[in-house]
């Protein structure tokens, strides 16, 4: 199944599914991707998934959306990049936009908050789950242990992910090169694009800034957002922290979330251009990459560098994991869906995430009955 092609539709039904029900960030989405490409469809290996992760970590834009999007372009080239990452988008940005819609009419958002704390503890047994054998394969050796807990530290301590990947990359580079010298090689470009109508140029061309630059996750987001926006009176602190709510617990990328904001800044064209510009960079950086992923991995030099990336990528899901943990199981009820998830996602690995999903949204809303 690996060298083989992919119909478009069955792309198009996987990675809609994926846009409707993976809930819960970046992390969350990647080891929903890692069940369904690699264990179920055999699409790739786990090393080559673990290779897309590592190089997808190392260009800017939503990480989810990246990843769905070289697995596309992997599994029916041009045609299959536009397919799952539109479809991977779409469903996310459709729910956000009439929820922007029935914001901008009545002015507050639906209680939703008793599912979202049920299925916040199951998120972090569906990221182990995918992390325990993505780790098996990017921990071949005794020194990318070494600098996976190094990075994990690093990581826990605050250091940014982008310094934690490339320094750690490096690493390992260099001792291959003091081992075994070889050759210098090249990395990456840049994109602008323009349009036209003051208010929506305006607003393209910051979103797409953002697409452009933007590492880390749909909270770094926010916080660009703040200073982007918010600091210069564009948009309200309140329509910021409503748009973080959004992107919560809705499925899909994280950065759907500027569908809202672009709603609220200058209705359904502004939710447009805004969309369109923060996802633009990222179907470009990776029509870029991935060509280069395997002679990455061909090169011995590039090969070594990849390897420790990929060592830092799991320690960073890891340190994800942590975080998660220590924002969301708080009590007896958490603790309950944690555990409950974590036997199923392990001990039964045949069944479907979107039903460890629903069945902890649902148990979370049931318990906060009790």
């Amino acid at each position: 199944m690996q060298g083989e092609k992919t119909s478009l539709k069955e792309l198009a039904g996987l990675f809609t599914k994926l846009g409707l029900t993976a809930f819960g960030g970046p992390a969350a989405h990647i080891a929903m991707m890692q069940k369904e490409v690699v264990d179920r469809r055999h699409w790739m290996d786990h090393q080559h998934f673990l290779d897309l992760i590592g190089a997808t970590n190392l260009i800017p834009g939503p990480n989810s959306t990246e990843m769905a999007i070289h697995i596309g372009l992997q599994r029916n080239g041009w045609k299959g990049l536009l397919v799952a990452g539109c479809c991977f988008i779409l469903p996310a940005v459709l729910i956000t936009g009439v929820i922007a819609w029935l914001y901008q009419q009545y002015g507050r958002l639906p209680q939703v908050r008793p599912f979202i704390y049920g299925l916040k503890p199951a998120i972090i047994a569906i990221i182990l789950a995918a992390v325990f054998p993505l780790g098996r394969k990017a921990l071949k050796s005794v020194e990318l242990w070494v600098i996976a807990a190094l990075a994990l530290a690093a990581s826990l301590a605050g250091l940014n992910e982008i310094i934690v990947m490339f320094g750690a990359g490096l690493v390992i580079l260099l001792l291959y090169i003091v081992r075994r010298p070889g050759r210098p090689v090249l990395p990456l470009l840049l994109l602008e694009i323009p349009f036209f109508s003051a208010a929506n140029v305006r607003i393209f061309l910051v979103f797409l800034k953002i697409g452009a630059i933007l590492y880390g996750s749909g909270y770094v987001l926010f916080a660009f957002l703040d200073n982007e926006l918010v600091a210069k009176g564009l948009l309200s602190r309140t329509q910021l922290v409503d748009a973080i709510a959004v992107g919560q617990f809705t499925p899909g990328p994280v950065f759907s979330s500027v569908t809202f904001i672009g709603w609220q800044m200058n209705g359904l064209p502004g939710a447009v251009m805004a969309t369109v510009a923060v996802f633009l960079p990222s179907f470009v950086f990776v029509a870029l990459l991935n060509p280069l992923v395997p002679r990455m991995r061909r090169s011995k030099l590039f090969s070594a560098f990849l390897d420790g990336v990929n060592a830092a990528s799991v320690a960073i899901i890891l340190t994800v994991c942590i975080a998660f943990a220590r924002e969301t199981v708080t009590d007896w009820r958490t603790i309950l869906i944690a555990v409950l998830s974590l036997a199923v996602t392990f001990g039964f690995r045949q069944v479907n995430t979107v039903w460890v999903v629903v069945g902890s949204a649902l148990a979370g809303y049931l318990l906060l009955l009790v």
